[in-house]
């Protein structure tokens, strides 16, 4: 069993980018991508957002996202323990 425990850390960890269909003010259907959490990055939400418009490329409408703290605030130079928020809300071209 102690042979697991690292994995399910490491799964726990680890996230993925999800996205839902959203419709803008304008009437125009966009995609709302999140992609918060340590294991992720703005490239997994720009990588999720190609991959959901099928290579056809996308227009950036709106980011959203956990500011980044000062050096001050970091432990041994290391962002520990502040979860990140990033969203992304894309249309199709």
């Amino acid at each position: 069993m102690t042979k697991f425990l690292p994995l399910l850390a490491v799964l726990a960890l680890a996230g993925c980018a999800t996205s839902e269909t959203t419709y803008l003010n304008n009437g125009e259907q966009g995609l709302a991508i999140d992609c918060s959490g340590e294991a992720n990055s703005w490239a997994t939400c720009y990588e999720k957002a190609d991959a959901s418009c099928a290579g056809t490329g996308y227009r950036i409408v709106g980011t959203d996202g956990s500011p980044a703290p000062a050096e001050s605030d970091k432990t041994l130079g290391v962002d520990v323990g502040n979860y990140k928020n990033r969203s992304v809300v894309v249309v199709c071209k």
